[in-house]
């Protein structure tokens, strides 16, 4: 205790005990209660952080961390502790060691700790914490690990760095702001437009160039397809909707000179508001995407769409990725693990849904939509995302370290626009865990549902990929991260010696772009694969390396991180 080695451990961290007894530390053991609260959270971040200091004094979980109340009672139990990550024969063993633990901590039960790791950041009481006391979670970083703050946090960053959010995070609204949910329906409209030129121009034989991508997965004869929906003509007679075309082409036109002439000091305007009746445009549109109406083209509209559409991909980042099915996702703003998430294709539901969006009991967990990224880079046919980690250590300058190592997430049925189950399209281990393999799905799909950043750049290199890892996607993933957290750097509460470890998740598109979809604070480590056992156990280690070791030894190793941006 007089070297300062006190530690109080708060989650389902064992890795993190060990390695920090094995320096010679000393635990203060939490509660028993708080023992039973040791379970798998997942991504805790989104537990609707708290922005001031607690005002629960009688709550659970500031009592557990309270470093000087609240433990007393319990800090001398000699109770034994069930390990699940233990093999059987090594359980006994590790009761008799958790024995003497629980002397030492019963010894050091006054002593503030010096380092505390928890999943819950509101358990800690930062006004009792010692000066020079290590904690691994920052104040208010809801900013930028929770939807809602992410979305709107990236909205600022244009005026921040003048950098374009769109090139890296598919659009987003906050349906419970009304001008918000003015600007999707807006976009809603827009795409769905954008779409059917699209679609115009597939019938009619015709690919436009700027959505020729990467191959989707370069599939092979023996490749389970991607079902993209096709809209083949209609039968001779059938074509609905001839002047659909023409009321596409308008708008878009509208809309290009818009963006030509756009300011950063003000908002788009909209488009052709009233120039056409929009709930019939989007009924016609819904059955020429959604249920196979043909669709009339003539020559001069062929050369207007291709024209269009390439001047519109200039000033769009995102018409690649977006398709042309208006997919659209609904999460809700402070959950995570997947709750609550639900892929739409139609406007009225989607508003209906937001409907109670702007009442008062739900002010906290309003929705946002994001636009779907429909054109993907599948593996054997299967939608993936990449969890990838970073380390903080200081705001004040920003310090920022990059993992390495990552890995990657399969969802359990195979990649279809045709179908929005969430098994097919949410990656998340804490979904896909309950949902068994597709007997449609690849083999060679990993029954576990995980593969390594190394399993998937031998991947690449098959496709004729080598590069892209190294040039395309780890420097996009970089570049989105720093994006990210300087636009919330102002939001996010300072407390120097502090540190946090999060878990950025990004979709690859066709062309090997990531995209990030969300960044959540104090990431699983409950290994769900082989994989992920040695790859958490790793970024562990090599936290405790950067955050303790590196302090009295900058030149000890720190693993697999990279300091990546340092103000």
């Amino acid at each position: 205790a007089q070297e300062k080695k006190i530690f109080t451990v708060q989650g389902p961290y064992p890795i993190i005990r060990r390695l920090l007894r094995a320096r010679g530390w000393v635990e203060r053991k939490l509660p028993r209660v708080g023992r039973q609260l040791e379970q798998h959270h997942g991504d805790q971040n989104k537990q609707r952080l708290k922005t001031g200091p607690s005002d629960a004094g009688g709550g659970q979980g500031e009592a557990l961390l309270n470093p000087r109340g609240g433990a007393k009672p319990f800090l001398g139990t000699t109770d034994p502790l069930r390990y699940p990550w233990l093999p059987a024969e090594e359980e006994e063993e590790q009761c008799d060691e958790d024995s003497i633990h629980d002397l030492m901590s019963y010894l050091v039960r006054d002593r503030l700790p010096n380092f505390i790791w928890t999943n819950f950041l509101e358990a800690t009481d930062h006004q009792l914490l010692q000066e020079g006391s290590v904690v691994n979670h920052y104040p208010r970083v809801d900013a930028f690990t929770t939807k809602e703050g992410l979305c709107l946090s990236l909205q600022k960053l244009p005026w921040i760095e003048q950098a374009d959010p769109n090139t890296f995070f598919p659009r987003c609204y906050r349906l419970g702001i009304m001008h918000e949910r003015e600007a999707f329906i807006e976009d809603f409209r827009l795409t769905a437009a954008r779409s059917l030129l699209k679609m115009a121009l597939e019938e009619a034989g015709d690919r436009p160039e700027m959505t020729e991508q990467v191959p989707n997965s370069a599939k092979g004869a023996s490749e389970s397809p991607v079902s993209h929906p096709k809209h083949s003509t209609a039968q001779p007679g059938s074509s609905l909707y001839p002047e659909l075309v023409e009321e596409a082409l308008e708008v878009c036109k509208e809309h290009l000179g818009i963006l030509q002439h756009q300011d950063i000091d003000r908002r788009t305007p909209s488009p052709c508001r009233t120039c056409i009746d929009w709930d019939r445009f989007l009924q016609q549109y819904y059955r020429v995407a959604h249920e196979g109406a043909g669709l009339v083209l003539t020559r001069q509209q062929r050369k207007q769409c291709q024209n269009l559409l390439q001047r519109l991909a200039e000033q769009l980042p995102q018409i690649g990725m977006e398709g042309k099915l208006n997919v659209w996702i609904l999460k809700p703003g402070a959950e995570s693990q997947g709750r609550g998430i639900i892929c739409m294709k139609r406007l009225e539901e989607v508003l209906q849904l937001a409907r109670g969006c702007t009442a008062p009991s739900v002010q906290v967990g309003r929705w946002v939509v994001q636009k779907y990224a429909e054109r993907l880079l599948t593996i054997f046919g299967t939608k993936f995302d990449i969890r990838q980690w970073f380390v903080v250590t200081d705001w004040k300058p920003l310090t920022v370290w990059f993992y390495q190592d990552c890995y990657l997430r399969f969802c359990s049925q195979p990649f279809s626009l045709c179908h929005l189950e969430r098994a097919r399209h949410l990656c998340n281990v804490s979904v896909q865990k309950w949902c068994k393999m597709s007997p449609d799905q690849d083999p060679r799909v990993p029954p576990d549902k995980i593969w390594s950043n190394k399993q998937f750049q031998e991947y690449l290199a098959q496709l004729g990929q080598a590069d892209a890892w190294h040039q395309v996607l780890v420097p996009g993933m970089k570049a989105a991260i720093l994006n990210a957290l300087r636009s919330a750097q102002d939001q996010v509460g300072f407390r120097k010696g502090s540190f946090e470890l999060y878990g950025a998740d990004f979709l690859v598109g066709e062309d090997c772009q990531p995209w990030l979809l969300e960044i959540n604070s104090c990431p699983t480590m409950s290994p769900s694969s082989a994989v992920t056992r040695w790859l958490c156990a790793n970024v562990q280690r090599d936290t405790l390396c950067l955050v303790l070791d590196r302090k009295d030894n900058p030149t000890c190793s720190i693993g697999a991180f990279e300091l990546i941006y340092k103000e």
